[in-house]
């Protein structure tokens, strides 16, 4: 149901085509690049967290991972992630389709500058065999972001060093 949600959604802003179906499994970053044929850093994987007890999504690039010094300096309490069995009846999506599109109404996305680096990424598509190429204009635009956010590290900055 979330995958339909979601190519209805991009067919209405005629993005349709964009939507990727592989063959194999997109469910896990590296599945996600193998099937799709991109690096695993341009994945934009979407993380699932309560922000006291609301559910938040904040999509950063495949490469990178919740910094919980600079989440906590942001949101003033520790990162908590949505337990697997809750993911989908706080978002919407299940887990390995998690995305920030045709989410539940009371869910905040926030996106990281770990994706910044790129000129296209591909998030899910609302299942584990989905995705959606678009630009970062077009994940702004249709992600319904609140803000960007510096929550990460571990991504390669393009500076050759470690974030």
């Amino acid at each position: 149901m979330s995958f339909e949600k979601v190519q209805r959604y991009f067919d209405t802003v005629g993005l349709g085509e964009r939507v990727i179906v592989p063959e194999k499994s997109s469910a896990t970053v590296e599945e996600a690049a193998n099937a799709i044929g991109c690096e695993p850093k341009q994945i934009a994987k979407t993380m699932s967290l309560f922000l006291e007890e609301k559910p938040i999504l904040i999509v950063t690039a495949g490469d990178a991972r919740i910094d919980n010094r600079k989440y906590k300096n942001f949101f003033h309490q520790k990162a908590k992630m949505i337990p697997a069995e809750q993911v989908e009846a706080a978002v919407g999506h299940a887990p390995g389709g998690v995305c920030p599109f045709a989410v539940n109404p009371d869910v905040t996305v926030y996106l990281d500058v770990s994706l910044k680096r790129f000129a296209i990424v591909y998030p899910a598509a609302g299942s584990g065999h989905s995705a959606v190429k678009l630009s970062i204009g077009e994940l702004e635009e249709h992600s319904g972001y609140t803000e960007w956010v510096d929550v990460c590290k571990g991504w390669d900055d393009d500076g050759g060093r470690k974030a």
